[in-house]
């Protein structure tokens, strides 16, 4: 175990069954967080929380499908009972990345990719934050991506989705971080995980892009998410920090 800064916090991170989201889910329950665990899959849910129960951490799973407005007010319910009374950490990790022409994206992937990515946030955050403001304390982190930041060909329905909730992130900073709730943004940059391998060597290439020249590791994503949800961070409120290699540098 490493220092356990988040001792006594609940943190709830959606996507947290693979990728980005379970190395973040691992990492946090490291530093002394209850971790709950949410999304679709119970069978890789039970093995994030099973991993991270062996080493010592506290994990539990809730099921999230996190398709609409109702599947976001049952997850907070259910994470909010879980965590005895109170959620003190957020991590909006949950998203999906279709890539192609904008001419070939049907109305309904559209729908599919604003929904997980713009309007699940938002209502998570709705329902979560007020009570974070009311205790006077709380952290928000959603993982964003560095293609919101410059146009690329073939990722304008991602990158877009991801644009919006950076601002999102700056205007709930603005809304709650008065009351105590930091919220931040990470962006990042080509990563290895099971949701990537399809890239193959598309990952490798977009990466050879950036000062650092390979692909990140999910663990160096974590890393930087777990930062912006700790007291290290105290004074960060609504950065959007890029995690990409320097991608978005050059």
């Amino acid at each position: 175990m490493g220092f356990l800064d988040l001792a006594g916090r609940v943190a709830l991170v959606t996507g947290a069954t693979s990728g980005i989201g379970a190395a973040t889910a691992e990492l946090l329950a490291e530093r002394g967080a209850h971790v709950l665990v949410a999304g679709r899959d119970t069978t890789r849910g039970g093995t994030v929380v099973a991993g991270i129960r062996e080493h010592g951490g506290k994990a539990d799973f809730l099921a999230a499908a996190l398709a609409d407005a109702e599947s976001a007010r049952q997850l907070t319910q259910e994470a909010t009972e879980l965590g005895g009374g109170h959620v003190d950490i957020l991590v909006n990790s949950a998203g999906i990345f279709p890539f192609g022409p904008t001419a070939q994206a049907s109305p309904a992937e559209v729908d599919a990719v604003y929904d997980l990515n713009v309007k699940t946030p938002f209502h998570l955050v709705a329902r979560l934050a007020p009570a974070m403001a009311g205790r006077g304390s709380g952290a928000i982190v959603n993982v964003s991506t560095m293609v919101a930041e410059y146009g690329v060909a073939g990722m304008a329905l991602y990158g877009s989705s991801k644009a919006a909730l950076n601002l999102l992130t700056k205007a709930w900073a603005d809304e709650f971080g008065p009351q105590g709730v930091r919220v931040n943004a990470v962006e990042p940059g080509p990563t290895r995980t099971g949701g990537t391998a399809a890239m193959g060597e598309g990952l490798d290439a977009l990466a050879a892009q950036a000062p650092a020249g390979r692909p990140a590791a999910a663990r160096e994503i974590a890393e930087a998410i777990a930062y912006l949800a700790g007291d290290t961070a105290s004074y960060v409120q609504g950065a959007i920090l890029p995690v990409d290699g320097g991608r978005t540098a050059v």
